[in-house]
């Protein structure tokens, strides 16, 4: 097969990656102690400002990137023992304009006038923090990955406060060090500062990056010098305990009301400056946001992302491991449908080449299902410019196994693997070889994965080809392998894309991107083909919109209801094929009113048809209300059994802010593919900085009368204390 031939290449390939000197090493701020106190209101006149140095004239990102920023930006940075400090006046272009979506903490960063810095304490241009605000206050912090790669699901403990004035807005902030990793003896971080103004649709950044990066890429820090080295780490242990109150009821199995009362929490142990230890007990995770329903015509599961807090900090060493579909870990497999009894987690740097990642979690035996433990280690080494080699190891462990009580379930499984990522210095080159092995009892050979990757990312030129081969016995039941139930194949997956820049009163670029994705299994054969062709449009407004066309041709390797709501399936080894085409669009983000839509038309399964439409439309009251109304409809033709298939999936969404501490939301799901009409609402109070109180509402209904299957109600109130 190619894939064998390929890989050696991409090994060589990567080797031959060279060190340069970081891109924008010329671009310098350094920051002094402060002078005197700072108070956290918005304003820039305490005295310890004067003394600060300004960093200003930014440099725009997009829509192009070959001069200054129209939109005039100075920020300020200080620190003493407890915290750094910023802050920062955005000029506005046109007096009296605001363009934000609500209060909502981790806005969507497209729909806000907003200022984030971005650090990177070890200046690796691999790993660090995000802070920011919108232009109304609203808060923004994430962990960096990857180069650059933001999880804004990660929360830590800090204030801020801004300030809106018709010819500008301020923004004021307290970083503790107790809320970030660093090395308090290295005075030299890389850093950036990034403005995004709607009302001149203009992106820009204190040290600059090119248009086709996100301004958070590290490797286009620039370098924050310490005058004197930040301050050695005290004693950092935080306790995050939590009380809950709540009820269910089952209404289907007409159950008796269950009444909850549970305690637990989290503990948050720094070991180092830069390694943190994770311990929980009980943890309870009813206040997450419920997952965003998707209808489904795949012949594989969809993936959600994990949102669990405890899960989050420094995710990346394990999650990031593989690909997005060919992930050896996946954490949202533990406490899948079972209480987590306890665990732990150890992660961070070692030093500034070295990270390390442990996890252990224990789950309670439920039914049938048996005590379950998952262990996972993951070890990091940075390479060569930006780049590192990792290895891991995964455990999941069934205990007091009885093969006739717990027969459906695996007495263990586990993967170990070993990958190397690749990232050059200008970022330009990107790329990842990895090698799996799983072992799981009764399953012998086959269990390999071996895969790369690579990636050339210009201005105007996006390339990328991926090949993969996975093993028939391959598993990994602590991961997200959806393909793996072909028992085992071959992939590839080439993309090109091109972007030709014009200089118009509307666009400001276009292009067209071909690629596909190919199957073939163990034998050699081909079993599934995509190929598509597309042309995207960006406006100078930032809507976006593209055209697209394709063909899939594919031999089902099992059966598979072309539905996936339970109707008959079509038989394995049948050989289907069609073409199809379609548009997406979503307009600008400057107005109230909001919009974005989809369609798709064409073939499907046995000779039938599909019509596929989806649709996003959204108000904002700013800075207090975001509503949003979104549907997808799925108009399915076939012969019989099947017939005619509508389904349906509506979603409306109202967020409320009443300030950046107090927030309501609420949303109904109706899907009647899945059979049921979801309703969450809830309401967080967040009383002190990571300290909250929630109130969270849930009902489920049948989609044919809306008869109520479930419903519960919980209070829970959660305390963050630094001892």
């Amino acid at each position: 097969m190619l894939l064998p031939r390929l890989l050696p290449l991409l090994f060589c390939f990567f080797t031959t990656v060279s060190f340069a000197q970081k891109k924008n090493e010329s671009y310098r701020y350094k920051i002094k102690p402060a002078t005197g106190p700072i108070r956290i209101d918005g304003l820039p006149d305490d005295a310890a400002w004067k003394d600060a140095q300004v960093a200003n004239n930014f440099f725009m990102i997009t829509p192009l990137d070959t001069s200054f920023a129209r939109t005039k930006t100075e920020v300020r940075m200080t620190f003493d023992q407890q915290n750094i400090y910023i802050v920062v006046v955005n000029y506005k272009p046109v007096k009296g304009t605001l363009v934000v979506e609500s209060l909502k903490r981790d806005f969507n960063f497209g729909k806000n006038d907003n200022f984030i810095f971005f650090l990177d304490p070890f200046d690796d241009q691999l790993n660090g923090f995000s802070f920011g605000s919108n232009a109304a206050g609203g808060q923004w912090d994430g962990q960096q990955a990857n180069g650059g790669q933001i999880d804004l699901s990660w929360d830590n403990k800090w204030t801020s406060e801004s300030r809106n004035y018709e010819d500008r807005w301020t923004w004021e902030a307290a970083i503790p060090f107790k809320s970030i990793r660093y090395k308090s003896d290295q005075t030299r971080w890389g850093i950036n500062f990034s403005r995004l103004d709607l009302t001149l649709n203009e992106k820009s950044a204190w040290a600059p990056v090119p248009r086709q990066f996100p301004s958070s890429t590290l490797a286009y820090t620039g370098v924050l010098e310490w005058e004197t080295p930040p301050p050695s780490p005290r004693a950092n242990v935080s306790l995050i305990p939590y009380v809950l109150g709540g009820l269910t009821k089952n209404h289907e199995k007409n159950t008796d009301t269950d009444f909850r009362r549970d305690i637990g929490g989290d503990a948050k142990i720094a070991l180092t400056s830069a390694l943190n230890l994770d311990l929980t007990v009980n943890p309870d995770f009813s206040q997450v946001d419920v997952d965003r329903q998707l209808t489904n015509l795949d012949r594989f599961e969809l993936f959600f992302p994990e949102r669990r807090q405890f899960f989050l900090e420094n995710a990346d060493l394990f999650s990031s491991f593989g690909y997005s579909t060919l992930r050896p870990f996946f954490s949202r497999r533990i406490g899948l449908g079972v209480p987590i009894q306890f665990g732990a987690r150890l992660s961070g740097k070692l030093n500034r080449d070295w990270r390390i990642g442990a996890l252990n979690m224990q789950t309670r035996a439920q039914d049938d299902l048996p005590s379950q433990n998952f262990s996972v280690l993951a070890l990091q080494r940075r390479v060569l410019a930006r780049s590192n080699v990792g290895l891991l190891m995964i455990n999941k462990e069934s205990l007091n196994y009885d093969e006739v009580l717990n027969g459906a379930y695996s007495r263990y499984n586990r993967n170990v693997g070993a990958e190397f990522n690749l990232a050059s210095q200008n970022n330009f080159w990107t790329g990842k070889a990895l090698i799996l092995r799983s072992f799981s009892p009764n399953i012998e050979g086959g269990g390999w994965v071996q895969a790369g990757s690579i990636n050339f990312n210009n201005t105007k030129w996006s390339v990328q080809f991926q090949a993969e081969h996975v093993g028939e016995n391959y598993n990994a039941e602590v991961g997200f392998v959806p393909n793996a139930t072909r028992r085992g194949y071959y992939k590839v997956t080439p993309q090109v894309s091109y972007l030709k820049f014009i200089k118009s009163k509307k666009l400001i670029s276009h292009g067209p991107v071909v690629g596909g994705v190919t199957f073939w299994n163990k034998s050699g054969k081909m079993v599934d083909n995509e190929m598509y062709a597309a042309y995207q449009f960006n406006f100078l407004n930032r809507a976006m919109g593209m055209l697209f066309l394709g063909g899939n041709k594919l031999t089902l390797q099992a059966p598979f209801d072309p539905t996936n709501s339970g109707r008959e399936r079509l038989a394995a080894g049948t050989l289907h094929s069609w073409v199809a085409f379609g548009s997406e669009f979503t307009s600008s983000p400057q107005r109230p009113l909001t919009f974005g839509f989809s369609t798709r038309y064409g073939g499907y399964y046995a000779d039938g048809t599909r019509l596929g439409l989806t649709g996003e439309i959204g108000y904002r009251y700013q800075p207090y209300v975001a509503a949003t109304l979104s549907a997808n409809y799925n108009r399915i033709e076939m012969s019989a059994p099947w017939n005619r298939v509508d389904l349906w999936l509506i979603g409306p969404r109202i967020d409320v802010t009443f300030s950046n501490k107090l927030f309501f939301a609420t949303f109904m799901q109706y899907n009647n593919q899945a059979k049921n009409v979801n309703l969450n609402s809830r309401l967080q109070w967040r009383y002190k900085p990571a300290s909250d109180l929630f109130v969270v509402y849930t009902d489920n209904y049948l989609p044919e009368n809306f008869m109520t299957k479930n419903r519960a109600l919980v209070l829970k109130f959660t305390y963050w204390l630094n001892v």
